[in-house]
């Protein structure tokens, strides 16, 4: 008998929101999830009125308060699963801590609060209630940041010397947020509503996420130079952090908004004492290892050959996760996909009163969250003080 579909509630999402619509696709995708309710906006009679303009038939809320709140008074098999937070950054704490005390799983869009001490505040009651929480890192859900990640921390590279984690955009090379603007360029540079940076909050740790995520390790100090190229900005559009991993290795974590042509290039090179992985978001099908006195090796999603002499034994699981042929391509939508099926299954196992794992080998917790928080912390107090060392608070 198969069990019902997850219900999932939507805090944020009308008006047209760009980030809601791939995670709507994503949570349909196989027909064990589905998006039941939502709290669209802060203005509650456009939230009750994006409700009602919603693709498919759902629970409208005025407010998430209302929301959560009214999940004591419905059937069992009406309640939220979990939650979906696609707010600016300033309207994540409120809702997760809401939920965390509700008991109510969370998945929150990235950065997971604007400050340390919200993320740290949100790990400890979710760890406190031992329920799931994921941060919605998209890249991480790609089949090759899987593979890159099998590649790097079985030792195939060797020992990891160095790292080149990059995010690089054009969309505000110029000035095209107002103020008090709802748009995206206009809260993401608004300091009460962004947090203490722009640039390295909003795409640096994305380059930070996948970083660790690959190399299974943390940065542990930084050395930050955070620059402001558009006059009047008040945030940061262009950073530089040299880093120190947690096994002594370095590592770069470069990125930049202002830079014009570029769109989504997040990249992530990983040098060890016998080979460099190369991989590319905008090429996500496929990661290019380069090996002393041999071709590149290029591995394509859905097409890899164990024992081909490099790889050796593969995981049968990253053999049978791809679930359309080599050459049709997966995406940005897939990527999303992926995070929320591997989230599902830490949902199913802890309402079966199974034992699920803050670690980061699927997709990212909050735990990861708050790691991206903390970098970011360590590296506004090291442009501070010009580029000085500066301790990361792990934990």
């Amino acid at each position: 008998m198969s069990q019902r579909p997850l219900n999932v509630g939507l805090v944020g999402g009308g008006c047209g929101a760009f980030i809601a619509q791939p995670h709507q696709k994503a949570i349909f995708s196989d027909g064990t999830r589905r998006v039941v309710a939502g709290a669209l906006h802060p203005n509650p009679e456009v939230a009750m009125s994006e409700a009602q303009k919603w693709p498919y038939p759902i629970r409208g809320y005025k407010s998430y308060i209302d929301m959560i709140e009214d999940q004591k008074n419905l059937p069992e098999d009406q309640k939220l699963d979990y939650i979906l937070i696609v707010t600016p950054n300033f309207v994540h704490f409120d809702p997760a801590i809401r939920a965390i005390e509700a008991g109510i799983p969370v998945m929150c869009e990235k950065p997971l609060t604007v400050n340390l001490e919200q993320a740290d505040e949100l790990v400890a009651a979710a760890t406190a209630k031992g329920l799931p929480f994921a941060v919605a890192h998209t890249y991480l859900g790609h089949w090759s940041s899987w593979f890159s990640r099998f590649i790097v921390t079985s030792g195939l590279l060797g020992e990891v010397r160095w790292a080149d984690a990059a995010y690089i955009q054009g969309w505000l090379a110029k000035q095209i947020e107002k103020a008090g603007g709802e748009d995206g360029a206009s809260w993401r540079t608004d300091p009460k509503r962004s947090g203490g940076s722009l640039c390295l909050g909003d795409i640096g740790t994305h380059a930070l996420m996948q970083l660790r995520f690959v190399t299974g390790m943390d940065v542990t100090k930084v050395s930050a130079h955070m620059e402001t190229f558009v006059k009047s900005r008040l945030l940061d559009d262009h950073a530089t952090v040299y880093c120190e991993l947690s096994n002594g290795g370095k590592a770069l974590v470069r990125t930049s908004q202002i830079c014009i042509g570029h769109k989504n290039d997040l990249s992530l090179e990983v040098a060890g004492t016998k080979g460099t992985l190369v991989w590319r978001q905008e090429e996500s099908e496929k990661v290019t290892i380069m090996l002393p006195g041999q071709p590149d090796r290029v591995y394509w999603r859905g097409d890899v050959q164990p024992n081909d002499g490099f790889l050796g034994d593969v995981p049968e699981c990253l053999l049978k996760e791809p679930r359309i042929p080599a050459g049709h391509a997966e995406g940005f939508h897939d990527a999303y996909a992926r995070l929320h099926r591997e989230f599902e299954k830490d949902i199913r196992a802890w309402k079966e009163g199974k034992k699920f794992s803050y670690d980061h080998t699927r997709y990212a917790t909050v735990l990861d969250g708050r790691m991206g928080l903390a970098f970011v912390d360590a590296s506004l107090k090291s442009n501070a003080q010009n580029g000085a060392w500066v301790d990361v608070k792990l934990a």
